[in-house]
């Protein structure tokens, strides 16, 4: 339970009123810093004189109704609901939290959760200026608000791409389940996130762990959204150590259950993954079949349809269907026009303009574009298993063109590449 130092301190950076101005009159500076780190215990008469300074009141014990709305909006934000209903409970709770005053332990948990609030919207340096703002309170946070305070920064770590800083946090948060009540559900979601986690790092046995953790709870609970998830994390890590039955079980089981929900993104995600194993296997016919089933949807996120579409161009190329691929390219470049993030498309156009280049014999932008940018682009992602397919790529360009001393340049980074993929 956060006691009343630390409700004042929290206050206080809300307002972003110094410990100065805030002692001012009635205690010094020091002494303030004592009472909102417990260091000390204040009368009565100060703390009193500190909150009318704030404009605060302590809780006059109408909080029993406000943890129930406060419980339902933390539940929006763990699972799928409407955006507009989130925001709009968000802006009421924002409202009655600060006029009405709240207990301390309702307030800091609140805080915490608009970590998590504003990383769901998108709005990354909201949920980065929360983290900051309230890291000076971590020291008076209990287990509770600690289990939080690290699951949900290391969402933002996740969102962030710094997946490795990402698993430190889940993990911390893991060990304080020890010392917590939690719900099931609650549990197997965190368990889920290090699954995931675990997958981008290429932790493949750990994902599988993880993630049949998770399931074993989703079942029980009937939440055939993470259920679903998490069998698309299993059919990764069996693709992965080329267990493919088990895989295409996996992502069978995960459409099922997307089909069931009508989810189209669970539905797409998992036709996108299949596509992926048939093409590895070498079932192109297959490949392009969950590929096309994505293009072909007008209800397809255009993320989802760039990948899918730059992945058809990718099979068409391989099975040298060339007049198909020339659609997909026009495709591809028709749906890139209508982005204006760069750097989330930046692989997509680089693979679009290789296989347009190598498909037109545009020799030298193929050459210049895939030695210069990008090759140099795959290995600063660290994005390994595309650096094989396109080092390959180049180098049977320059076989082709009896440039023997750069193809073998260029096979020898397939290759070495393909090794320290497959230690990973």
């Amino acid at each position: 339970m956060m006691e009343i130092g630390p409700y004042i301190k929290l206050h206080r950076i809300k307002q972003e009123m110094t410990q100065a101005e805030l002692a001012e009159g009635i205690v010094s500076s020091a002494y303030l810093s004592k009472i909102e780190n417990e260091k000390t215990e204040a009368s009565p008469n100060v703390i009193s004189l500190l909150c009318t300074r704030l404009g605060i009141q302590l809780d006059d014990g109408n909080d029993e109704m406000i943890r129930e709305k406060l419980q339902k909006w933390y539940g929006m934000l763990s699972s799928e609901h409407d955006m507009d209903e989130m925001v709009q409970i968000y802006q009421e709770l924002n409202q009655v939290m600060y006029d009405n005053h709240y207990s301390p332990d309702s307030l800091v948990m609140f805080e915490i959760h608009k970590i998590r609030y504003f990383l769901v919207i998108g709005e990354m340096d909201k949920a980065l200026s929360q983290i900051n703002k309230l890291s000076e309170m971590t020291g008076t946070f209990d287990s509770l608000h600690q289990y939080y305070w690290y699951k949900f920064k290391g969402n933002y770590n996740t969102m962030n791409s710094e997946n490795y800083q990402a698993m430190r946090m889940y993990k911390i948060a893991e060990e304080k389940l020890n010392q917590l009540e939690l719900s099931e559900e609650e549990v197997a979601d965190l368990q889920y996130t290090i699954a995931v986690t675990h997958s981008k790092l290429r932790n493949t046995l750990e994902a599988i762990e993880y993630a049949e953790k998770a399931i074993a709870t989703f079942r029980i609970t009937y939440n055939f959204l993470r259920c679903a998830q998490s069998h698309i994390v299993l059919g990764i890590s069996y693709r992965r150590i080329g267990m493919h039955d088990k895989a295409i079980k996996n992502y069978n089981l995960a459409k099922h259950l997307g089909e069931l929900k009508q989810n189209k993104q669970i539905i797409h995600l998992t036709s996108q993954n299949l596509g992926y194993l048939y093409s590895t296997i070498g079932e192109n016919r297959k490949a392009i079949l969950n590929f096309e089933e994505i293009v072909q949807d007008p209800e397809v996120l255009l993320y989802e349809s760039i990948i899918a579409a730059t992945s058809l161009t990718k099979e068409y190329y391989n099975i040298n269907n060339i007049d198909k691929a020339k659609e997909t390219i026009e495709k591809s470049l028709e749906l890139l026009d209508q982005t204006n993030d760069d750097e989330k498309y930046q692989l997509f156009k680089y693979m679009t303009y290789t296989y347009s280049y190598a498909i037109n014999q545009e020799g030298h932008k193929f050459e210049s574009l895939v030695i210069d940018e990008f090759i140099p682009y795959l290995k600063k992602q660290k994005d390994y298993a595309n650096l094989v397919v396109y080092a390959n790529m180049l180098a049977r360009h320059f076989e082709g063109n009896n440039r023997y001393k750069e193809s073998v340049k260029y096979y020898k980074l397939a290759n070495n590449t393909y090794k320290e993929l497959v230690s990973l």
